[in-house]
């Protein structure tokens, strides 16, 4: 080999070794610099039946991402997680703690509206960004939050106009006593007086309570034609054993809950709600492709016995249009990755959803489930396109809603649900 051709062959092979340690020191640069997000959901005390299940959802998504590269050129998502304990002022601090001191680049969390409502002005104060996937009260916008669960005339109106052209006009309002009730049950009431029903009785138990023979003593003397079910949590097994107890059978009185799916539904005797309905806008059972995969997915990587529900879809697809929006933004930065926000769509299990840019909420199919017994839903009304969301029902203005929450947030001495150190004082005012 002669003198010009080994020069030649020395760089080309000094170039190759110097572009495989910047390739090398780029791979691991980014591998050392991930990008991190914060998980903010309840694994223990009342709310766990619930938000355990949300939480593994939303890493399986982030997994997904994770193994098809990453964000922006190969940085890994990484989840810092931590359990808020059923407790909002102690997930308001948490909240804090992940913006200021672990730098996540946004926070995908909560379950309960007095979760959500009490980190709000932490999330707003700091200017950042957290995707709440439940469906809600409705009443409430912020540019710092995506709403990827139904608002009330994705769920809770459709499900009145429902009931009371297939169950009966005469309807008994029960739920945990915090917001999200007290707001869903003033949004029923100026609905089901619209269309000329009735409302024969309404009792709230404590968050996380198993007394609940109050409320089906009211429900025995009222005779309603349908119970309409807004409690939250572990409750819920007590209040459908206590209304089996007292005859009380689903061929009777039948009831439609608005926070109970398939995952509480294995923490219960399916027995004790078969034929119950409940209304949302994604369930396991919907037979499409996409839907299948995604079910798949899940039990392969939780367990094959396991299920999903519709908190658990929205949490999952929300973690995609927040991805969507960082590679749009060329940033994981909050203030850029806000800015594409409302440009995102995603084609979800529950069909096609898209962000509203009017006010962050996603736009979201309606379907009604009748319980089976093998704890899954058969859909028995569906709105059969994506429905625009609506937070703020037009049956009262935004002031007099505004004016409604403020109300609801005085009598519970400054909080957003009733504290059972407080309940016997409200009790007396109410």
């Amino acid at each position: 080999m002669n003198k010009n051709l080994r020069l030649i062959v020395y760089l080309l092979v000094t170039a190759l070794a110097l572009l495989s340690v910047t390739y090398a020191y780029r791979y691991y640069a980014k591998r050392s610099n991930p990008i991190k997000v914060g998980i903010l959901h309840s694994l223990s005390g009342t709310m766990a039946i619930s938000e355990k299940p949300l939480q593994e959802a939303t890493l399986m998504a982030i997994d997904e991402i994770n193994a098809k590269g990453g964000l922006l050129g190969g940085r890994l998502i990484e989840p810092v997680i931590v359990d808020i304990k059923s407790d909002w002022d102690y997930a308001a601090k948490m909240t804090k703690k992940l913006i200021v001191e672990d730098k996540v680049s946004v926070i995908f969390g909560c379950w309960t509206s007095s979760c959500r409502k009490t980190i709000k002005s932490v999330i707003e104060e700091h200017d950042h960004l957290l995707f709440y996937p439940l469906q809600y009260e409705g009443l409430e916008q912020s540019k710092n939050i995506v709403y990827t669960g139904a608002a009330p005339n994705q769920q809770i109106i459709p499900a009145i106009k429902w009931a009371y052209d297939h169950l009966g006009k005469r309807f008994f309002l029960v739920g945990s006593d915090y917001v999200f009730p007290r707001t869903a049950n003033a949004i029923i009431k100026d609905q089901v007086s619209g269309l000329g029903g009735e409302i024969v009785g309404e009792k709230y138990i404590l968050l996380g309570s198993q007394d609940v023979g109050a409320a089906v003593d009211k429900i025995l003397e009222s005779k309603p034609d349908v119970i309409l079910n807004s409690i939250n949590g572990d409750s819920n097994i007590a209040f459908f054993k206590k209304l089996r107890e007292n005859g009380i059978l689903s061929t009777s009185i039948p009831t439609i809950s608005f926070s109970i799916g398939e995952t509480e539904l294995q923490s219960m005797d399916v027995n004790l709600v078969k034929g119950d309905y409940a209304v949302w806008s994604y369930f396991q059972s919907i037979p499409s492709e996409r839907n299948q995969q995604f079910v798949n997915a899940f039990k392969a990587k939780y367990g094959k016995d396991r299920v999903v529900n519709d908190p658990m879809e929205a949490g999952y697809f929300g973690v995609y249009l927040w991805s969507q929006a960082v590679t749009d933004a060329r940033s994981d930065r909050v203030e850029q990755t806000k800015n594409h926000i409302k440009k995102q769509s995603f084609k979800a299990p529950e069909g096609l959803v898209y962000v509203d840019p009017e006010n962050q909420h996603t736009w979201k199919s309606v379907r009604v489930g009748q319980i089976q017994e093998d704890g899954q839903f058969t859909v028995v009304w569906d709105s059969l396109k994506a429905v625009r969301p609506i937070p703020f029902p037009s049956y009262r203005s935004k002031d007099a809603w505004n004016r409604f929450l403020n109300d609801i947030f005085i009598s519970y001495g400054n909080s957003w649900a009733k504290s059972a150190d407080k309940a016997e004082e409200i009790e007396k005012k109410e």
